[in-house]
């Protein structure tokens, strides 16, 4: 979307210049080589005027003289106010000081992300082999089922002898300890058995549609009731489809484990 107006250029270069790097515990340089002004001997970079105009324009603004020199006006009164902060000894001020340590930490860090992950990119080999170890885990079936969920393995068994009896399952899923899925009658939704702890997966592919389980299953969360309603064929994305958020998950899984490698090296008390 493109706007001219007046009042959304003001609000958007505000709104750039809060998100832009300050470092205002660093001393003022004097202006050296290509600026796009100067306050008090001090520059403002053609880079940083670059930065901001690239974002602006990135988020809607159009281009022209006029968004120019809002720009550049901003960045000077920018610069002004945070000359009169160091005047007044603000940079030196304990929580200033510490959100301006903060601020370059971040920026440093997602910087050394950003490079990390340049040397480090993934290959489209990496990419297939993920995505053929989830279609191998995920299997061709996905799985509608409900759940009861008790503490104890006599609870359990006690809802079996009641459903044997004739009582609905939803209505015995009240009792579950599952807040999840208590008050829609114990439905967990579609879901593939790998989705679950590996008891509760492989009971519920030994279900057929209408049956629940004749003893109770034991996870680690307690005892539990599954019931599967149906069954139905598993369509999975295209590796095109998946590709976005398999290379986000295995980038996650490689800066996690760069981070690992990193702590294992430092002295951390």
């Amino acid at each position: 979307m493109k706007s001219s107006s007046p009042l959304f250029r003001l609000a958007l270069i505000a709104g750039l210049l809060a998100q832009a790097p300050a470092f205002a515990a660093e001393p003022a340089k004097p202006a050296t080589g290509k600026a796009v002004a100067t306050v008090n001997g001090v520059a403002i970079s053609q880079g940083a005027y670059d930065m901001l105009a690239a974002r602006a324009k990135a988020q809607g603004a159009t281009e022209g003289p006029q968004l120019n020199a809002e720009i550049r006006g901003r960045l000077i009164q920018a610069e002004l106010l945070t000359q009169a902060a160091r005047k007044k000894g603000l940079d030196k001020k304990g929580d200033v000081a510490l959100q301006l340590d903060m601020a370059r930490q971040q920026i440093l860090a997602n910087a050394y992300v950003t490079e990390y992950m340049k040397a480090n990119p993934l290959s489209d080999a990496d990419v297939k082999a993920e995505y053929d170890r989830v279609v191998t885990n995920a299997g061709n079936k996905e799985y509608n089922a409900r759940h009861i969920l008790v503490k104890e393995q006599k609870d359990a068994q006690d809802i079996i002898d009641r459903l044997k009896m004739g009582e609905k399952f939803d209505k015995l899923a009240s009792l579950s300890l599952d807040p999840g899925s208590k008050d829609k009658g114990g439905e967990l939704g579609w879901s593939i058995p790998g989705a679950f702890v590996e008891p509760f997966g492989n009971a519920l592919k030994a279900l057929t549609p209408g049956s629940y389980t004749p003893a109770p299953v034991q996870t680690p969360f307690g005892y539990h009731v599954i019931q599967l309603d149906d069954v139905r064929d598993l369509k999975l994305p295209s590796l095109d489809e998946a590709r976005p958020q398999i290379q986000q998950r295995l980038q996650a899984q490689k800066l996690d484990q760069h981070l690992q490698d990193l702590a294992k090296a430092a002295k951390i008390n």
